[in-house]
């Protein structure tokens, strides 16, 4: 009987050697040591003012406007703010022009852009040259020009200052548009309506 008692025994320990021993998975990714790297600086993210400023009359009164929204298309993240505005391309919807005169607004949307040829959107991208100068390629009226433009960087503010010639981009024929339907508007004391090509840019990114 005590043969039998040991023959069970070593039976049952052979047995239980044989299983397959389960090894632990080092193919799954553990997750929770993967940190998703954070840019320090977001231009989607920051307050993005773009002004510009027009001029009538022959004595070149200004008119002020604003773009009141702008989309980043790519880039725009970077541990600099020089990093994150480099390389930053955009688009801004022509409907979001905001000139404090509703009446106006809409006569730039309609007879301005309106006249133009597929200019739903001002497209472009930012690139950075050095310290102080870079440009711009806008997209306006199915043309793409380069504009130059200075800037600073004071804190955390981005700001930059460019200057626009309409003709560069084949829109005279809605610039004399605009001029047109607002003739009188854009009439001086010299009873010349004048609407000037020329475009002052001012864009400011507060991160």
């Amino acid at each position: 009987m005590k043969k039998v008692i040991i023959l069970i025994l070593v039976v049952a320990f052979n047995f239980s050697s044989c299983k397959t021993e389960k090894k632990p998975d080092y193919s799954k990714e553990n997750t929770e040591d993967v940190k998703r790297i954070v840019s320090a600086f977001s231009v989607e993210k920051a307050k993005n003012e773009i002004n510009f400023t027009a001029y009538k009359t022959t004595d070149k009164i200004p008119v002020g406007g604003q773009f009141k929204k702008v989309n980043i298309i790519s880039g725009g993240e970077g541990n600099t703010i020089r990093e994150a505005i480099n390389n930053t391309e955009f688009s801004i919807p022509v409907k979001s022009i905001f000139t404090k005169d509703t009446s106006r607004d809409f006569k730039i949307k309609k007879y301005f852009f309106g006249v133009m040829s597929d200019t739903k959107l001002l497209s472009g991208k930012l690139i950075i040259e050095n310290d102080s100068i870079g440009y711009t390629n806008i997209k306006m009226n199915s043309v793409t020009e380069k504009v130059p433009f200075n800037y600073t960087i004071q804190g955390n503010v981005f700001s930059m200052n460019a200057t626009m010639d309409i003709s560069n981009w084949d829109a005279i024929k809605a610039l004399n548009s605009l001029n047109l339907i607002c003739k009188d508007l854009h009439k001086g004391a010299d009873g010349v309506s004048k609407t000037w090509r020329e475009v002052a840019l001012n864009i400011k990114t507060t991160f």
